[in-house]
């Protein structure tokens, strides 16, 4: 057996003799261990090499001693002596290497445990972009699939006879804006009754709009379209109904006169519409 290695196990008082070999190769380098040959690269890590580095000089220093010293030549209690203080020497530096690898782990452990901290925020991080991205494109998706009826109204693309439809639909739902916007696009092309019925539409849209001015300007050019038609007794009573909106009592008046006179026998709807103005009025 090593010299070096009699000489320790007899000094090594209460230490086991495998324990020492173990961790005296592992100082000075002559076998590898994970805990030793991990690349530190922290402040504390680099710090805990150079502790290491300082028992390995030590430990040299002292197996230096060791060597130098002849067993022969030593007293009985010289060597009691010498054995004792290399025995609290070594208990000292296995001491400072097992608090010295306690803390590597320790240091380990917190590095595990900061990897796991921050994976765990990073997919949590991960999961909100993501959810974030797909509320986005669904938020575009249903914009552009709403697009089309903003901006490709149907009264760009459909008949005068549907437009007139769906104005008129849209009136009796109180979307006068809806009514207005296809009578007017229907005048701009239509002829002969479908111009009639579109400039009845807009009258009564702005009527609805409460723009009474107006709507009775409409109501009256309706009527000189076509003023024998069906539609003609309609449009004196829109003209009434605006003006009495309009307070002018004395001109409501007079456009059901005119409504007597042109049809005196007008239907019961008529009539009773117009029983309703004449009170309103207090035509006479």
């Amino acid at each position: 057996m090593d010299t070096r290695l009699t000489i320790a196990h007899r000094f090594c008082s209460g230490i086991t003799f495998l324990k020492f070999v173990f961790v005296t190769l592992a100082l000075t380098g002559s076998i590898y261990t994970p805990a030793y040959a991990q690349d530190i690269t922290s402040r504390e890590g680099i710090a805990l090499q150079n502790q290491i580095l300082e028992l390995r000089q030590a430990l040299s220093q002292m197996q230096k001693s060791l060597d130098s010293r002849p067993a022969s030549s030593n007293s009985h209690s010289s060597h009691i002596s010498s054995s004792s203080s290399d025995s609290d020497l070594l208990s000292q530096l296995l001491d400072r290497v097992n608090s010295l690898e306690q803390r590597q782990r320790d240091m380990r452990g917190d590095i595990d445990q900061l990897k796991k901290d921050l994976q765990q925020k990073t997919d949590a991080l991960s999961k909100q972009i993501a959810d974030n991205q797909f509320a986005a494109q669904e938020n575009i998706k249903n914009t552009v699939a709403a697009k089309p009826t903003e901006e490709s109204p149907i009264n760009r693309t459909s008949s005068p006879d549907n437009l007139l439809k769906i104005g008129k639909e849209a009136l009796l739902r109180k979307d006068y804006a809806t009514a207005r916007e296809n009578a007017e696009t229907v005048l701009k092309t239509a002829k002969g009754n479908l111009r009639i019925d579109a400039r009845f539409l807009l009258a009564q849209s702005l009527a609805g709009q409460k723009q009474y001015r107006r709507s009775a300007v409409a109501y009256y050019d309706a009527y000189k379209l076509a003023p024998k038609s069906a539609r003609a007794p309609d449009c004196l009573l829109g003209i009434t109904a605006t003006l009495l909106a309009l307070n002018n009592k004395k001109a409501a008046c007079e456009a059901l006169d005119k409504l007597k006179k042109e049809f005196p026998h007008p239907t019961d709807r008529i009539s009773r519409a117009s029983s309703i103005y004449a009170k309103r009025g207090s035509c006479h």
